[in-house]
């Protein structure tokens, strides 16, 4: 509060909470894909392994290797709870790390997989999601190869955290990354979005919304095939999880130095998840998915491209909401059905932590 002196306010003595990016210590938001993520990748991780390959910050590295291009990615996944509508946490495990590589163009090959079990935790729950990601690994058409568990003290854990690693081929002509949008690509998503964030928050609140909304999470290298089959030249893929479509078209605006700009009505957001968005003040363009994918185009084979996408069931609601703009670089704005204009910015951390 500001200081009164006989009455009067004075401005010069007010103080503010510190922003929570001045924070010391971490906190949920720098796991939430949004900027504290960012900072956290740019202030501590990058500095400290500093190489060119990192660098790329995409969602998997491609690397050279006997020849042959690999696509290698990894990660961790602590979703409360363990299970959800539409999935949990071992098919998720899986999907996650396939589409990973998927957005590089890759096909996905091997997993690792590594356990990290609460004393406590009922082995049925264990083998129930050994067994979801041995039958999302068969669909996905990988190979769990290897892997680890420890165990730590009971109140020491959440029960289940599982941290898959993959890797996969890419083709010699595919190269996508971030850096490549280009002014004039056409911005396409692959389905309704925002459907994995309210699932998650319908049973972690127990909060209904007059219909049961699940998850999307889906292996999407397929549909990449597809996609790649129409042409080799698409410049960038990512699949839009933590912190949503707007996180990643931020991200990939940022990398290439280029504008994005939507149109706010061509985005596919589900009835459901507007609804429950309105409900609860969030903006379905910051809410997770698992088995969705946002794609950067070239003009001349966007058409086609979409048609490839809708053909697929993992596409069948692929949209083009908007494109790749010289203005604005770096800034993603979105055109509202009232005739103006928004900025859709990064967010500074997770609507909803602890989403995968």
């Amino acid at each position: 509060m500001p200081e009164q002196r006989a009455g009067v306010v004075d401005p010069a003595a007010w103080t503010c909470p510190a922003p929570l990016r001045d924070q010391g210590v971490v906190v949920m938001g720098h796991g939430g894909g949004g900027s504290l993520s960012a900072e956290l990748m740019e202030q501590v991780f990058t500095p400290a392994y500093g190489n060119a390959t990192l660098a790329g910050l995409a969602d998997s590295a491609v690397l050279e290797l006997g020849g042959v291009r690999l696509a290698f990615s990894t990660d961790s996944y602590v979703v409360r709870p363990l299970f959800f509508p539409g999935g949990g946490l071992g098919d998720l495990a899986v999907n996650g790390t396939v589409n990973d590589l998927a957005m590089s163009g890759a096909r996905p090959a091997y997993l690792s997989a590594a356990f990290v079990l609460e004393e406590g935790v009922e082995l049925t729950v264990v083998e129930r999601i050994a067994r979801s990601m041995g039958a999302a690994a068969e669909a996905a058409g990988v190979t769990i190869a290897t892997g680890d568990t420890k165990v730590v003290e009971s109140g020491h854990g959440d029960g289940v955290y599982v941290t898959t690693a993959g890797v996969g081929l890419v083709p010699d002509e595919v190269d996508i990354r971030p850096q490549r949008a280009r002014p004039g690509d056409a911005v396409i998503v692959s389905g309704p979005i925002g459907l994995h964030g309210v699932a998650i928050m319908s049973v972690r609140e127990g909060l209904e919304f007059g219909v049961e909304v699940a998850s999307d999470t889906a292996p999407l290298a397929d549909l990449v095939a597809a996609m790649l089959a129409v042409t080799s030249d698409i410049h960038v893929l990512r699949d839009p999880t933590r912190g949503g479509l707007a996180a990643s078209l931020n991200e990939i605006a940022r990398a290439s130095g280029t504008g994005v700009r939507l149109q706010e009505r061509a985005i596919p957001v589900p009835d459901a998840v507007a609804n429950a968005c309105g409900f609860l003040g969030l903006d379905p363009l910051y809410v997770a998915n698992e088995g969705r994918l946002v794609a950067f185009v070239p003009p001349s084979a966007a058409d086609e491209v979409l048609a490839a996408m809708r053909n697929h069931p993992q596409g069948a609601g692929a949209t083009r909401i908007g494109e790749c703009v010289a203005d604005h670089p770096g800034m993603v704005v979105a055109a509202t059905g009232l005739g103006g204009t928004r900025v859709v910015d990064l967010p500074l951390g997770e609507q909803l932590p602890r989403i995968c």
